[in-house]
């Protein structure tokens, strides 16, 4: 009985301050996962972008149009570079965005997408209104 008694006076005391310690310990833990979660958000949310200015610049390169194709693709992803490539009946944009995660020390995610669009019968790459080929 006393052995009891003696468990009973050492356990309420043993357990003080634990709820603290365990919150310390599982704090950083629960703000890393945060920060992964808003991270993936965030470079799901520039790949849809990226994905859009892609597919913008191949339609209007499919039209002709390689400077409007350039200048939708910074519209719809701005810091977007645009490469465009015509390969018998279709016109491929290849789009690619580099971003950095919540923090700028962490290392920036290249996002890239990719479009084919087929090329308007009649026109020719960079021969639409307000077209100039670059090198």
């Amino acid at each position: 009985m006393r052995c009891s008694r003696l468990r009973f006076r050492l356990g309420p005391r043993g357990d003080r301050g634990m709820v603290t310690a365990e919150l310390a310990t599982v704090l950083p833990v629960l703000v890393l996962l945060l920060a992964v979660v808003l991270s993936a958000v965030s470079v799901a949310g520039v790949r849809v972008r990226v994905q859009d200015a892609a597919r913008e610049a191949a339609r209007a390169a499919a039209r002709g149009d390689d400077a409007a194709a350039r200048d939708l693709a910074q519209q719809s992803a701005p810091g977007v570079t645009v490469t465009l490539t015509v390969s018998g009946g279709e016109v491929v944009a290849d789009a690619r965005l580099s971003v950095h995660l919540l923090a700028h020390w962490l290392p920036a995610v290249t996002v890239t997408g990719r479009a084919v669009a087929a090329r308007e019968p009649g026109s020719a790459p960079g021969t639409g209104p307000g077209s100039a080929r670059s090198p």
